[in-house]
Protein backbone atom coordinates (compact mmCIF):
# COMPACT_ATOMS: atom_id res chain seq x y z
CA UNK A 1 0.00 0.00 0.00
CA UNK A 2 1.25 3.48 -0.87
CA UNK A 3 0.14 6.76 0.64
CA UNK A 4 0.44 9.76 -1.62
CA UNK A 5 1.80 12.66 0.49
CA UNK A 6 0.31 15.11 -2.02
CA UNK A 7 -3.23 13.70 -1.87
CA UNK A 8 -6.08 16.11 -1.22
CA UNK A 9 -7.21 14.25 1.89
CA UNK A 10 -3.74 14.36 3.46
CA UNK A 11 -3.25 18.02 2.52
CA UNK A 12 -6.66 18.86 3.95
CA UNK A 13 -5.89 17.07 7.22
CA UNK A 14 -2.50 18.78 7.42
CA UNK A 15 -4.16 22.18 6.90
CA UNK A 16 -6.73 21.38 9.59
CA UNK A 17 -3.98 20.51 12.08
CA UNK A 18 -2.14 23.72 11.16
CA UNK A 19 -5.22 25.79 11.93
CA UNK A 20 -5.77 23.94 15.21
CA UNK A 21 -2.17 24.64 16.26
CA UNK A 22 -2.50 28.26 15.12
CA UNK A 23 -5.69 28.63 17.15
CA UNK A 24 -4.09 27.26 20.32
CA UNK A 25 -1.01 29.43 19.81
CA UNK A 26 -3.20 32.51 19.43
CA UNK A 27 -5.10 31.75 22.64
CA UNK A 28 -1.90 31.21 24.63
CA UNK A 29 -0.37 34.46 23.36
CA UNK A 30 -3.54 36.39 24.24
CA UNK A 31 -3.44 35.26 27.89
CA UNK A 32 -1.13 38.08 29.09
CA UNK A 33 -3.91 40.47 27.90
CA UNK A 34 -1.44 43.19 26.85
CA UNK A 35 -0.40 40.95 23.93
CA UNK A 36 -3.91 40.64 22.47
CA UNK A 37 -3.19 43.28 19.82
CA UNK A 38 0.07 41.73 18.64
CA UNK A 39 -1.41 38.22 18.70
CA UNK A 40 -4.44 39.33 16.68
CA UNK A 41 -2.45 41.27 14.09
CA UNK A 42 -0.10 38.30 13.66
CA UNK A 43 -3.07 35.96 13.22
CA UNK A 44 -4.51 38.27 10.58
CA UNK A 45 -1.15 38.57 8.84
CA UNK A 46 -0.69 34.84 8.36
CA UNK A 47 -4.34 34.17 7.46
CA UNK A 48 -4.56 37.09 5.01
CA UNK A 49 -1.39 35.82 3.37
CA UNK A 50 -2.76 32.26 3.31
CA UNK A 51 -6.06 33.43 1.81
CA UNK A 52 -4.09 34.73 -1.18
CA UNK A 53 -3.58 31.43 -3.06
CA UNK A 54 -2.43 29.67 0.13
CA UNK A 55 0.86 31.57 0.20
CA UNK A 56 3.05 31.64 3.29
CA UNK A 57 3.43 29.23 6.19
CA UNK A 58 0.91 30.17 8.90
CA UNK A 59 2.67 28.54 11.84
CA UNK A 60 6.26 29.40 10.90
CA UNK A 61 5.34 32.96 9.96
CA UNK A 62 3.31 33.65 13.11
CA UNK A 63 6.10 34.48 15.56
CA UNK A 64 8.00 36.78 13.17
CA UNK A 65 4.74 38.64 12.52
CA UNK A 66 4.02 38.80 16.26
CA UNK A 67 7.41 40.37 16.97
CA UNK A 68 7.27 42.77 14.02
CA UNK A 69 3.76 44.00 14.83
CA UNK A 70 4.03 44.14 18.63
CA UNK A 71 4.68 47.86 19.07
CA UNK A 72 2.09 49.27 16.68
CA UNK A 73 -0.53 46.65 17.52
CA UNK A 74 -0.21 47.25 21.26
CA UNK A 75 -0.58 51.03 20.96
CA UNK A 76 -3.63 50.63 18.70
CA UNK A 77 -5.14 48.08 21.06
CA UNK A 78 -4.87 50.59 23.92
CA UNK A 79 -6.47 53.27 21.73
CA UNK A 80 -9.38 51.16 20.47
CA UNK A 81 -9.99 47.93 22.35
CA UNK A 82 -9.53 49.34 25.85
CA UNK A 83 -12.20 52.06 25.34
CA UNK A 84 -14.49 49.48 23.70
CA UNK A 85 -14.26 47.27 26.79
CA UNK A 86 -14.89 50.24 29.09
CA UNK A 87 -17.97 51.21 27.09
CA UNK A 88 -19.18 47.62 27.24
CA UNK A 89 -18.91 47.58 31.03
CA UNK A 90 -20.54 51.00 31.29
CA UNK A 91 -23.51 49.75 29.27
CA UNK A 92 -24.11 47.06 31.90
CA UNK A 93 -24.12 49.79 34.56
CA UNK A 94 -26.58 51.96 32.64
CA UNK A 95 -28.93 49.07 31.81
CA UNK A 96 -29.11 48.18 35.50
CA UNK A 97 -30.98 51.45 36.15
CA UNK A 98 -34.71 51.68 35.31
CA UNK A 99 -34.64 55.33 34.22
CA UNK A 100 -35.23 56.12 30.54
CA UNK A 101 -32.08 58.23 30.19
CA UNK A 102 -30.05 55.31 31.60
CA UNK A 103 -31.48 53.01 28.94
CA UNK A 104 -30.58 55.51 26.21
CA UNK A 105 -27.09 55.87 27.65
CA UNK A 106 -26.77 52.09 27.68
CA UNK A 107 -27.73 51.82 24.01
CA UNK A 108 -25.25 54.57 23.08
CA UNK A 109 -22.53 52.77 25.06
CA UNK A 110 -23.23 49.47 23.27
CA UNK A 111 -23.15 51.14 19.84
CA UNK A 112 -19.88 52.87 20.75
CA UNK A 113 -18.36 49.61 22.03
CA UNK A 114 -19.32 47.70 18.88
CA UNK A 115 -18.00 50.46 16.61
CA UNK A 116 -14.67 50.64 18.45
CA UNK A 117 -14.37 46.85 18.43
CA UNK A 118 -14.87 46.87 14.64
CA UNK A 119 -12.27 49.66 14.38
CA UNK A 120 -9.89 47.54 16.48
CA UNK A 121 -10.28 44.59 14.09
CA UNK A 122 -9.65 46.88 11.11
CA UNK A 123 -6.59 48.32 12.86
CA UNK A 124 -5.13 44.86 13.50
CA UNK A 125 -5.74 43.85 9.89
CA UNK A 126 -4.07 47.05 8.68
CA UNK A 127 -1.04 46.40 10.87
CA UNK A 128 -0.87 42.98 9.25
CA UNK A 129 -1.37 44.24 5.69
CA UNK A 130 0.31 47.65 5.56
CA UNK A 131 3.28 49.42 7.11
CA UNK A 132 1.55 52.70 7.90
CA UNK A 133 2.22 54.89 10.92
CA UNK A 134 0.15 54.37 14.06
CA UNK A 135 -1.64 57.69 13.46
CA UNK A 136 -2.64 56.84 9.89
CA UNK A 137 -3.71 53.34 10.88
CA UNK A 138 -5.84 54.70 13.73
CA UNK A 139 -7.50 57.24 11.43
CA UNK A 140 -8.26 54.60 8.81
CA UNK A 141 -9.55 52.17 11.43
CA UNK A 142 -12.02 54.73 12.78
CA UNK A 143 -13.29 55.60 9.30
CA UNK A 144 -13.56 52.14 7.73
CA UNK A 145 -16.54 50.78 9.75
CA UNK A 146 -18.65 53.71 8.52
CA UNK A 147 -17.23 53.58 4.98
CA UNK A 148 -17.78 49.80 4.65
CA UNK A 149 -20.93 48.97 6.69
CA UNK A 150 -21.80 45.74 4.86
CA UNK A 151 -18.30 44.25 5.05
CA UNK A 152 -17.96 45.49 8.62
CA UNK A 153 -21.12 43.57 9.48
CA UNK A 154 -19.51 40.49 7.95
CA UNK A 155 -16.33 41.04 9.98
CA UNK A 156 -18.38 41.34 13.19
CA UNK A 157 -20.74 38.44 12.54
CA UNK A 158 -18.09 35.77 13.14
CA UNK A 159 -16.89 36.82 16.65
CA UNK A 160 -20.41 37.83 17.75
CA UNK A 161 -21.84 34.50 16.59
CA UNK A 162 -19.05 32.58 18.32
CA UNK A 163 -19.69 34.39 21.62
CA UNK A 164 -23.48 34.00 21.34
CA UNK A 165 -23.28 30.28 20.57
CA UNK A 166 -20.80 29.73 23.41
CA UNK A 167 -23.19 31.42 25.85
CA UNK A 168 -26.25 29.55 24.58
CA UNK A 169 -24.51 26.20 24.05
CA UNK A 170 -21.42 25.94 26.31
CA UNK A 171 -20.01 22.85 24.48
CA UNK A 172 -19.40 25.14 21.47
CA UNK A 173 -16.53 26.59 23.52
CA UNK A 174 -14.53 23.45 22.65
CA UNK A 175 -14.94 24.22 18.94
CA UNK A 176 -13.98 27.85 19.47
CA UNK A 177 -10.91 26.83 21.47
CA UNK A 178 -9.92 24.36 18.75
CA UNK A 179 -10.41 26.21 15.47
CA UNK A 180 -12.73 29.14 16.13
CA UNK A 181 -10.23 32.00 16.09
CA UNK A 182 -7.96 30.77 13.30
CA UNK A 183 -10.75 29.74 10.93
CA UNK A 184 -12.68 32.92 11.79
CA UNK A 185 -9.62 35.03 10.97
CA UNK A 186 -9.19 33.12 7.70
CA UNK A 187 -12.82 33.76 6.75
CA UNK A 188 -12.58 37.48 7.52
CA UNK A 189 -9.26 37.69 5.65
CA UNK A 190 -11.17 37.70 2.37
CA UNK A 191 -13.32 40.60 3.58
CA UNK A 192 -10.29 42.58 4.72
CA UNK A 193 -8.51 42.03 1.41
CA UNK A 194 -11.63 43.21 -0.43
CA UNK A 195 -11.88 46.36 1.72
CA UNK A 196 -8.19 47.19 1.43
CA UNK A 197 -8.19 46.65 -2.34
CA UNK A 198 -11.06 49.12 -2.68
CA UNK A 199 -9.33 51.81 -0.60
CA UNK A 200 -5.66 51.13 -1.25
CA UNK A 201 -5.30 53.87 -3.84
Amino acid sequence: MRIDPDSRALNGFSTFLTFVALNLLYIVLCLPIVTIGAATSALYEVTIRYSDDESGRPLKDYFPAFRANFGRATVLMLCLLAPAVLLGFSSVFWFSHPALFAGVAGVVAVIGAVYLFAAFLYAMAQVAYFRNTVGQTLKNALLLPAAEPVRTLGVLVIPVTAVALTILFPPVAILVATIGFSVGAYATAFLFRSVFTRHEA
